[in-house]
């Protein structure tokens, strides 16, 4: 019942109305804005959250590489719009990472933990790109500290989740309905 639910309520929530995280420029510099800008929107929840369900689906080696990856490249992304360097396309790419991702866990193809931490990482520079364009003042070192802690945190409960519906479930089902609707959310996102 309570995985009809979800299923239910996660489309819904969706279209409701857009719930992107990027505060206003004079609201961003603390740890503490760092740390709940991720939290606070559908779109950063649903990506880190699948970034990690993906590392559980794929286990082994993934399950430190996936999500390291993501934070290492995002904080890479981060500094490089710090520097002024311009990125065509960042909301888009982070709207399709929900997407990919989430169809990554859909269909379920094994990868290497290589090959899923490179398609993370791409994904990755997008997301931390953005907090960084976002960035004024000279608070960017707490503030990035703060995203970074909050995405390994969404990160670990997508692990978590996939780590414990694979065990409840035995069997990757109940996983590969997860990648569908987190995919399907970020399409909603997409036309809203």
């Amino acid at each position: 019942m309570k995985k009809l639910s979800f299923l239910t309520l996660a489309p819904l929530l969706v279209m409701s109305t857009p719930a992107f995280a990027h505060v206003g420029h004079g609201e961003h510099g603390s740890f503490m804005a760092g740390f709940f800008h991720p939290l606070l929107g559908m779109d950063h929840v649903l990506a880190m959250v699948v970034v990690g369900l993906w590392a559980a689906t794929l286990q082994g080696r993934a399950l430190i590489a996936v999500p390291a990856t993501f934070v290492g490249v995002m904080l890479l992304g981060f500094v490089a719009a710090l520097a002024g360097l311009p990125i065509p396309f960042v909301e888009p790419v982070i709207l399709a990472s929900i997407v990919a991702i989430g169809l990554l866990v859909a269909i379920a193809q094994p990868v290497s933990a290589v090959a899923a931490a490179g398609i993370v990482g791409v994904f990755a520079f997008f997301h931390g790109h953005a907090h960084g364009a976002e960035m004024v003042g000279d608070s960017a070192l707490s503030f990035g500290a703060g995203f970074a802690l909050a995405t390994m945190f969404l990160h670990a409960v997508g692990i978590g989740l996939g780590i414990a519906v694979g065990r409840l479930m035995h069997g990757t089902a109940a996983l590969r309905i997860a990648g569908g609707a987190t995919a399907l959310c970020g399409v909603l996102l997409i036309a809203n």
